[in-house]
């Protein structure tokens, strides 16, 4: 560093400041879960809901780091994983389900993640131009980004809440309120799955390209 020059605290930069609030609210989320459950997911949405705000920070502050970019992803990760092995308890016929998007969720990636990084991109929404059309629409499109990951948050909230609540009634004789947000959210998180899927796919297809290249260059 110049003499004179002023050191950089990338842990200090207000987007990872956010997102270390993202880390607690979740934190109290889970411990609040066993016994109380509305708390809880206002905990989670609310951690959930910062999500937005931090990447919004980093483009206006220009304070897009390395280090705001994995805390980013392994918040999401892991916060879909503890709730649904919170969903796997109270749901454990469906428990195997929840197991395999866990699997495929954490998979796809990390996968992604580590193609991203050796091509040189910032974040796991840095998507090749090889990549297929379908996830460079999804990261490409803020809207549709924000759909498809509200809708499957959403999806899993209410599942978690209709377990223990239906919710307020929202017509008279129809079903409660986290019920319908349950219906309503079903669809959406299934194109969320897909793609997962599809993004797997598509880095494994990546990183065999790479591999390719290197085997290539060495010949």
């Amino acid at each position: 560093m110049a003499k004179g020059e002023k050191e950089v605290n990338v842990f200090l930069f207000v987007p990872n400041l956010i997102g270390y609030a993202r880390v607690v609210l979740a934190a109290a989320a889970f411990y609040l879960m066993p016994h109380s459950p509305g708390p809880a997911a206002a905990c989670y949405v609310l951690s959930a809901a910062l999500d937005a705000v931090d990447g919004h920070a980093a483009r206006v502050l220009g304070q897009g780091s390395r280090l705001g970019a994995m805390l980013d992803m392994l918040t999401d990760r892991l916060c879909s994983l503890c709730l649904q092995l919170n969903l796997s308890l109270l749901y454990p016929r469906a428990a195997p389900l929840f197991q395999l998007s866990i699997a495929a969720d954490i998979a796809s990636h990390w996968l992604h993640m580590h193609c991203a990084t050796l091509q040189g991109g910032g974040s796991h929404k840095s998507v090749g131009g090889e990549g297929p059309s379908v996830l460079r629409l999804y990261y490409s499109s803020r809207p549709l980004l924000f759909l498809l990951c509200a809708g499957n948050e959403a999806f899993l909230c209410c599942l978690f809440l209709v377990y223990h609540w239906e919710g307020p009634t929202v017509v008279p004789g129809g079903p409660g309120l986290f019920r319908a947000g349950l219906l309503l959210a079903a669809p959406i998180a299934a194109i969320k799955l897909g793609v997962t899927l599809v993004q797997l796919g598509g880095a494994a297809q990546r990183l065999a390209a790479i591999d390719r290249a290197e085997y290539r260059a060495r010949q």
